[in-house]
């Protein structure tokens, strides 16, 4: 996830460091139109689930009588709005891929969209019809965040670079136009806004505080004056932050002074934390209905959400609907009184938004959007098994395993361990075409918690800060020999991947175990510590000087040296297939470009699928088919499995 500048120096060979790191004209992806062969079966192609189209970040519109979201059935993601009641879709942007919505108050859609995956959003303002799109702010080098709303709906606050191209400020902007101001220079760190006083002048900030650990503020946006609310001692996560309606205090999970999150209310006036529940769990979400009756929020339970919600007149807790198990997203229906949105993410959804009544709860959740499936039975999808055992040291290692359906009497898949990015995430069961796919093909997948992980509490997400980051990799090891020894997979037969911090995982694995896996698949990796944390993002140095140490102390920069993939690349033998985006400017291209270049000098083995419109991630439809499919290709082949003679027509 991290900017990075591969020095010379840390190449594996002297004849290497005297190469230049360039790719091969065959590298460059041009990826083909998008076509499905008529009668192939679910299975017979990977493309058929990755053209699932699920519905993203839906959100009511002002007054609660229209829901936008995004989707990317035309190829680049798009907005679509729709009565909330349900009914016809209708497309109203057309341009670049939209990377965020947010509802306006005049009843409009806020939007920012960058350019193939550059990070850079311009802000736009487009009507709910498609009508009077407008630049609000021009897009720019800058990096931006939106933050929220003012009371009137005249205003909203973000984050910017724009300054210095290093420190997120806090900038205000007149939603009718005119230029922004600034309001507060963060000088040496980063400051995101997230909650706007009703009625006031009050803003709640975040401070960074490493990847997972943030401070909390109180900022004036009318005299810019700011003062410290939640800054402990030891470092902890305040989430889910929301205003009570009468703007004295407002709403959090956090972890001060506790392993897991609890619930709270902050009072404005005394400072005081009050505990409204202690799950003695994570908790991913906190939301409350529009009206301020109805607090929402969801607890994690690996990796699987449980809904919450308390009546705050009673102080009950409310009669759920049953819900599929996956992850429930929660959103108030703005002038929708208790209404709320449940975004509702599993493999037999995909991503389902319905529109439930706490005050009503007997009434079940009435579905707006479903995910458009092309012949493709959301019923077949396999849900995970969560699984935990220990590492070496004990630490305790958690998954997610999807076993593929009605094999043989006595028959031992093969097993292709996904390592999430990161590192603060976790393994979560929604619908994710590649994993869905491999099950249907008879491959099973490990979607792995290594330390670090996300959703098992803070002691266990510190245990990869710093130095003990190198302990991460041995997790890997343990996870192999837990499947080796659980008797459900074949032990000879495991390959490894993950993209982002997971590719960095599988680049480091590959050089550290070169005869553990049988195939790997790295992408947007990082290989070269020193590189990445002396030429990160502004929004990841912040965190990263806290989770890494400074890298301008030599001690730092020698572990992380040594630590860096680069330095095992001769030892890399494993056949590999490495993805990146031209255009990623967290892992600039690059740092795959210098790996690959490393791993051909020594005479590995390595497929590299370069993409010129993409960045730290893979968007456009078409270049997800062609990706997925080489993939698919690429683990069959390394597992030893034979195509039908329908499936290889259908490829």
């Amino acid at each position: 996830m991290r900017l990075i500048a591969l020095p010379a120096l840390l190449l594996a060979t002297s004849a290497l460091a005297q190469e230049a790191a360039t790719h091969r004209p065959e590298d460059v992806v041009k990826a083909e139109a998008v076509s499905l062969a008529p009668g192939a079966t679910a299975a017979d192609d990977v493309s058929r689930y990755l053209l699932v189209r699920s519905p993203r970040g839906a959100v009511a519109l002002a007054g609660g009588e229209r829901v936008a979201y995004t989707s990317d059935v035309t190829g680049r993601p798009q907005i679509w709005v729709m009565p909330a009641g349900g009914g016809q879709a209708d497309q109203i942007s057309y341009g670049s891929g939209v990377a965020w919505v947010r509802p306006a108050p005049d009843g409009g859609i806020l939007y920012g969209a960058d350019t193939d995956g550059d990070e850079r959003v311009g802000m736009y303002w487009i009507g709910a019809d498609g009508m009077g799109e407008r630049t609000v702010i021009a897009k720019s080098p800058a990096y931006r965040q939106f933050g929220d709303w003012s009371g009137d709906g005249k205003r909203f606050l973000y984050a910017s670079t724009e300054r210095n191209n290093t420190d997120f400020d806090i900038w205000v902007a007149d939603l009718a136009g005119g230029a922004p101001r600034l309001v507060l220079e963060a000088n040496g760190t980063s400051y995101y806004p997230l909650a706007w006083q009703p009625g006031g002048e009050l803003v709640i900030l975040s401070e960074v505080r490493g990847s997972d650990a943030n401070n909390l503020h109180l900022l004036n946006v009318a005299t810019g004056e700011r003062r410290a609310l939640l800054v402990p001692k030891e470092a902890a996560e305040h989430s889910g932050v929301t205003w009570a309606p009468d703007g004295k205090g407002f709403y959090l999970a956090h972890n001060g002074a506790s392993d897991t999150h609890r619930l709270a209310y902050f009072d404005l006036a005394s400072g005081q934390l009050r505990t409204l529940a202690d799950p003695k769990l994570d908790i991913a979400g906190v939301e409350l209905s529009d009206d301020g009756r109805y607090l929402a929020w969801t607890t994690i339970e690996t990796g699987f959400n449980r809904l919450h919600v308390r009546d705050l007149q009673t102080g009950r807790d409310v009669a759920l609907p049953e819900l599929p198990a996956g992850l429930v997203g929660l959103r108030a229906v703005k002038g929708g009184g208790s209404k709320m949105l449940l975004s509702l993410n599993t493999p037999q959804t995909a991503g389902e938004t319905h529109i439930w009544d706490p005050a009503a709860p007997s009434t079940p959740p009435v579905r707006i959007l479903k995910a458009d499936t092309p012949g493709l039975d959301l019923a077949q999808m396999v849900t995970p098994e969560p699984v935990a055992f220990k590492a070496r040291d004990g630490a305790p290692l958690t998954g997610l395993l999807y076993m593929p359906r009605n094999l043989p009497a006595g028959a031992k898949p093969p097993v292709f361990i996904e390592v999430h990015g990161g590192p603060s995430a976790h393994a979560v069961p929604a619908f994710a075409p590649d994993i869905q796919y491999y099950v249907a093909r008879g491959i099973a997948v490990l979607d792995f918690n290594y330390r670090g992980s996300t959703g098992q509490g803070k002691a266990f997400a510190a245990l990869n800060d710093r130095e003990n980051k190198v302990n991460e990799v041995g997790d890997l090891a343990d996870a192999v020999a837990w499947l080796r020894q659980s008797g459900k997979v074949d032990g000879s037969r495991i390959a490894v991947g993950g993209g982002s911090y997971g590719g960095y995982l599988t680049n480091l694995a590959l050089g550290t175990y070169p005869d553990m896996f049988v195939g790997g698949v790295s992408a947007v990796g990082v290989s070269d510590w020193v590189a990445a944390l002396e030429g990160a993002s502004p929004s990841l140095k912040a965190a990263d000087k806290l989770e890494f140490g400074d890298i301008s102390d030599p001690k730092v920069r020698a572990f992380f040296a040594k630590l860096s993939p680069i330095n095992n690349v001769a030892r890399i033998k494993t056949p590999m297939m490495v993805l990146h985006g031209a255009n990623d400017p967290r892992d600039p291209v690059s740092e795959s470009d210098r790996l690959v270049a490393g791993i051909r000098a020594n005479g590995g083995t390595v497929t590299y699928l370069r993409f010129p419109d993409e960045g730290h991630g893979i968007t456009k439809v078409n270049n997800r088919v062609h990706a997925y499919r080489r993939v698919a290709d690429f683990l069959e082949q390394r597992f030893g499995m034979q195509r039908e003679a329908a499936g290889s027509a259908s490829r």
